[in-house]
């Protein structure tokens, strides 16, 4: 039976995982219609994907999420290293980001709670996620996007949004729809993915990595008492033997020579790891986001937190464009921001994935022998810590080459995540607290120029003063010049100097951007 077409909405977004949640959260935040649907019957009950990095956590930040996730997840302490069996190597990763953002670890929340707390902020914005609804093709006539959905009974009906946003995973039917290629490979090996109850050296909440002449383990730590999940490579032989494995039929040798005792399994699985980006992030009025868009290792924690960028990158933008505050060609920075860095992501956690897994005496040496000896040495360097959190937690992440991005001042340039300056007082405001608006502003660490305050009363930004601080100095920011901030906190303009107003005007005006009302004084001095 066939249904009449619904009444339009903003965003149909496909798929309802951590990608398209959080894409549907930000859009209703900003005032967008959306439906999320999922052709699941029910939301994620495995942990899957586990890291939350800062950049993600200074984003949820903005939308009042932060806080709870924090405090539902695990901080991560360590990182220990095994070789042949022997506990080989220590190395803390506790406050490793300390005075580079607000958020200077790595945490661990599991992906199904993960899930459930974005669903719960999405329910309080009247929002449903439709199970057992599949998208079974749609039609772009350039004003306006027509999808044919199925649910769950066989009913069909048609649903008109202004734009479709495919979460829907690494088997898109969004992208098949967009006949976009997704090139890539996938590993030889078979790995296997275990959340247990474990007891011994390796259950204290600190993460483990086990490396052998031809095995391979991972011991991440969850929270709660005894909970975490376990990593493996499955030997070829029992790939050979065996079409669907269970966890009997994985080698255990490993994990008791590490004097693990494993007491329950909730949940085995076993997986192929893929490297692929598509060709293209969306095409005319349908956009690209998550899995659907890029696959890759899971070294490093990364394909989570990178989907949930795209989201963030994309939403404003939509949002922007159907409200006319800005023109449609906005739209267009997405895919160049953000498939520029999949394809560098991608690139980086193949060589890491391929250290750690392949054969070879040389590649043995390095892992078994050198490795624990070498990386406690490097990790005592602050100047290499600091390194290593810029990279894993994303906020190295920027657009410089994009079309938004415009201006230097000081080390900070257009396209770069804004630095974060810790408050002068402890428990004061930082110049993160402003960004929870969503909206454009302008920032200066110092004293604004009075042509600046006119310029930003007269398009209707908000003008954030902060005092001149060492922090600022530290961070890369010069005093005095103007950093005007996208609503994801990345700068989109940086100038110093008296033409810090006439850039603005230049800037705002070259891209049609267009302000909300505000009924609040421009000038907005920031204490700290």
């Amino acid at each position: 039976m066939s249904l009449p077409t619904k009444k339009g909405t903003g965003v149909l977004i496909v798929g309802a995982g951590p990608t398209g949640l959080v894409l549907a959260l930000w859009l209703k935040r900003l005032g967008v219609e959306v439906r999320i649907l999922d052709k699941t019957a029910e939301a994620g009950t495995t942990s899957r994907a586990l890291a939350v990095h800062a950049r993600t956590l200074e984003l949820y930040r903005q939308f009042g999420l932060s806080q709870q996730v924090v405090e539902r997840g695990l901080k991560f302490a360590a990182i220990n290293l095994w070789a042949r069996g022997k506990h080989a190597a220590r190395v803390s990763f506790f406050d490793i980001g300390e005075g580079l953002s607000p958020f200077p670890y790595v945490l661990m929340f599991p992906q199904d709670a993960h899930e459930q707390l974005l669903i719960e902020h999405l329910r309080r914005e009247g929002v449903e996620v439709e199970r057992s609804t599949q998208l079974r093709g749609f039609e772009d006539d350039g004003d306006r996007v027509l999808a044919r959905l199925e649910h769950e009974d066989g009913s069909t009906e048609e649903c008109e949004a202004a734009y479709l946003a495919g979460c829907d995973g690494a088997h898109s039917r969004v992208r098949e729809g967009l006949a976009i290629g997704f090139p890539g490979g996938t590993y030889e090996r078979v790995f296997y993915v275990a959340d247990v109850a474990l007891r011994g050296p390796t259950s204290n909440h600190e993460l483990h990595i086990a490396l052998d002449d031809a095995d391979f383990l991972g011991v991440f730590p969850m929270k709660g008492p005894d909970a975490a999940r376990l990593v493996g490579a499955v030997k070829r032989s029992s790939e050979e033997e065996h079409g669907d494995l269970v966890w009997s039929d994985v080698s255990h040798k490993l994990a008791e020579r590490m004097q693990m005792l494993i007491d329950r399994v909730h949940w085995f699985s076993t997986y192929r790891v893929h490297h692929r980006v598509a060709e293209h992030f969306g095409r005319g009025r349908a956009f690209l986001l998550g899995d659907a868009a890029h696959v890759h290792s899971p070294v490093g924690g990364q394909g989570m937190n990178t989907g949930i960028g795209d989201a963030i990158n994309l939403a404003w933008k939509l949002a922007a464009v159907l409200q006319k505050r800005a023109n449609a060609s906005l739209l267009e920075s997405y895919e160049p921001e953000r498939i520029a860095f999949a394809r560098r992501l991608v690139a980086t956690t193949d060589r890491a994935f391929t250290f750690v897994t392949q054969n070879g005496s040389l590649a043995r040496f390095v892992r078994l022998d050198a490795l624990p000896l070498i990386l406690p040495r490097l990790m005592a360097r602050t100047s290499v810590r600091r390194f290593m959190f810029r990279t894993i937690s994303q906020i190295l992440v920027n657009y410089r080459h994009g079309q938004l991005s415009e201006g230097r001042a000081g080390s900070v340039r257009g396209g770069d995540r804004l630095p974060w300056v810790k408050p002068a007082k402890e428990g004061g405001p930082d110049n993160f607290t402003p960004l929870t608006s969503l909206e454009w502003q302008v920032h200066v660490y110092g004293e604004p120029s009075p042509g600046l305050v006119t310029a930003c009363a007269a398009h209707g930004l908000s003008l954030h003063a902060f005092p001149w601080q060492p922090s600022a100095k530290a961070a890369g920011l010069a005093p005095n010049a103007a950093y005007l901030v996208r609503p994801d906190g990345y700068v989109a303009l940086a100038e110093g100097g008296s033409s810090s107003a006439a850039a603005l005007n230049r800037y705002v005006d070259a891209r049609g951007l267009r302000f909300r009302p505000r009924s609040t004084p421009h000038l907005v001095p920031a204490t700290g």
